[in-house]
């Protein structure tokens, strides 16, 4: 239970440093623009090579990356299904579909892991299977969608590989599987350069903040509402399900996957649709919303299955 409150209070600290940034007006009109650019296109890149590139890949064939990959298909499709109903538009329903799915791994599952879990390793199927897949397959859709879905149709199956998110995550998935070694002083930059990428999100999503009207308002109140009960209840319940009731999982291999299928809704998930322009405000607010929800929830499912 620490873990959980450790985790998140480290979250609402720099985001509390963005929004006062944000207010006082020390990064300018464009702070949040720049610092969102610099996480999309050189920070977040850089953290997901450096990341993948030292990952034991046969974490792929893991049960738990099983269960993590089937609940996220699950409740991403549902609102997809939802979103296509309602006419939601391919870019604003890929958003919240990432919203309901896209589990904070990193700067949040990484502390719960160590302190709830007792092991750091147990988030890194989640955290494959996010970078190498989820990501990818989501930022292409978002390009095509746009502005990358014009031109000739070779230049749009290229996509994956002029989007600097995919691009970062496909080469460190290259170095893991090939077994290469990284010469210190190139893995070294990048590694400096990808431990801006947390903090850049996080306060820029803290600016966002400035000025903005309550979360779940307006005409993006019905996603927000959908993604955050997918996130929040919807993904662990699934993951539940299938860990106990298909793969036979007890004990601390059920906690574990339960755990990180019930964590919030991710921080950089707003830097795409930033960037993209689409659904930010959905995004924004389901964001915070699920990281709020999810601090019960996590503590119930410790307390439960602990």
């Amino acid at each position: 239970m620490q873990g959980v409150l450790t985790g998140f209070a480290v979250i609402a600290v720099v985001i509390a440093v963005g929004y006062v940034l944000g207010l006082r007006g020390h990064l300018g009109p464009q702070g949040r623009e720049v610092l969102t650019r610099l996480a999309f296109h050189v920070a977040s890149p850089a953290l997901l090579f450096t990341t993948l590139a030292t990952a034991d890949l046969s974490v792929v064939f893991s049960s738990r990356l099983l269960v993590t990959a089937l609940s996220t298909v699950a409740v991403a499709g549902a609102f997809v299904a939802v979103g296509v109903v309602r006419r939601w538009g391919v870019g604003r329903t890929t958003i919240g579909a990432l919203c309901s799915g896209y589990v904070n791994s990193g700067n949040l599952g990484i502390p719960i892991a160590v302190y709830v879990l007792g092991d750091a390793s147990l988030v890194a199927p989640v955290l494959l299977f996010q970078l190498v897949l989820v990501t990818p397959v989501a930022v292409t859709v978002l390009d095509l969608s746009g502005g990358g879905g014009e031109g000739p149709l070779w230049r749009r199956l290229l996509t994956p590989l002029r989007n600097p998110i995919a691009l970062g995550s496909l080469a460190g998935v290259a170095v893991a599987a090939t077994g290469l070694r990284v010469p210190a002083p190139v893995m070294d930059p990048l590694t400096l350069i990808g431990n801006m990428s947390v903090p850049a999100v996080l306060l820029a999503f803290g600016i966002s903040l400035c000025g903005s009207t309550m979360p779940m308002r307006g005409a993006d109140r019905e996603p927000v509402l959908l993604a955050v009960a997918l996130k929040a209840f919807g993904q662990p319940a699934v993951a539940w399900a299938l860990a106990s009731g298909v793969f036979g999982l007890r004990g601390a291999q059920l906690l574990d996957v339960v755990v990180t299928s019930a964590l919030p809704a991710a921080q950089n998930l707003y830097t795409y649709a930033s960037t993209y322009e689409v659904g930010e405000r959905l995004a924004r607010d389901a964001i915070l919303v699920s990281t709020v929800v999810s601090v019960p929830v996590l503590v119930g499912v410790a307390a439960v299955l602990g």
